[in-house]
């Protein structure tokens, strides 16, 4: 069963590539680097949704103190963070033929990068050597108050002077069926993608419990 749900994921995604690249319309100003957008929106979302696990798996570990919630929300902040790691990859990727440089200082790149430093701590904290229950609590802590920063990363083009705002805000409900059709493929492709991941990853957790007799 692993397999084939694994065999289904990779064959959406492979359809989501080919539509990304040989169906999706040329934006004239933008070119091949707007096509970045079909990769780089779903990531974020994608793993803004798996930081969103976090913190509901960490509310429900310090209520139940049951490590079953901190294998779920190990296991997504992991993904969480591949995702936002290609976030920040890919946007200097389509950063530099249109702002002529990978890298501004502009608030949604900075406060998504903050998110990724923070997560950076998360997971060397887990393998500093603590005893599983308390890396469970303090892990939970951290999952919960670090996903108040992605509400931040959302509005922060609110919080700041619009002379420095370089983000692009597109209203994708205004988007011709050319862009919004495979845009939205894209975003359920990515979404399958990230949950085949974090139920294959939360089994392997799992796994290493059971062996160290935490199940």
């Amino acid at each position: 069963m692993n397999l084939s749900l694994f065999m289904l994921v990779m064959i959406v995604m492979i359809c989501n590539l080919i539509s990304i690249i040989f169906l999706t319309p040329m934006v004239p100003d933008q070119e091949w680097a707007q096509k970045i957008f079909y990769l780089h929106v779903p990531l974020a979302w994608s793993g803004f949704l798996s930081y969103f696990f976090v913190m509901l798996s960490g509310i429900a570990y310090l209520i139940s103190r049951n490590l079953k919630y901190d294998r779920i929300g190990h296991a997504a902040a992991e993904i969480g963070t591949i995702f936002t790691g290609l976030v920040l990859l890919t946007g200097p990727i389509w950063a530099t033929p249109i702002w002529g440089k990978p890298w501004i200082w502009e608030p949604r790149l900075v406060t998504t990068l903050v998110l990724f430093v923070i997560y950076a701590g998360y997971f060397i904290l887990r393998n500093v050597g603590i005893y599983r229950q308390r890396v469970a609590l303090i892990s939970a802590i951290i999952g919960i108050i670090a996903f108040l920063d992605i509400p931040i990363i959302f509005t922060s083009v609110n919080f700041w002077a619009a002379e420095i705002q370089s983000h692009p805000q597109m209203e994708m409900s205004k988007q011709p069926s050319g862009i919004l059709s495979p845009f939205l493929f894209s975003l359920f492709a990515f979404t399958n993608l990230m949950f085949t991941m974090l139920f294959l990853k939360m089994k392997v957790l799992y796994l290493e419990d059971k062996e160290k007799n935490y199940v």
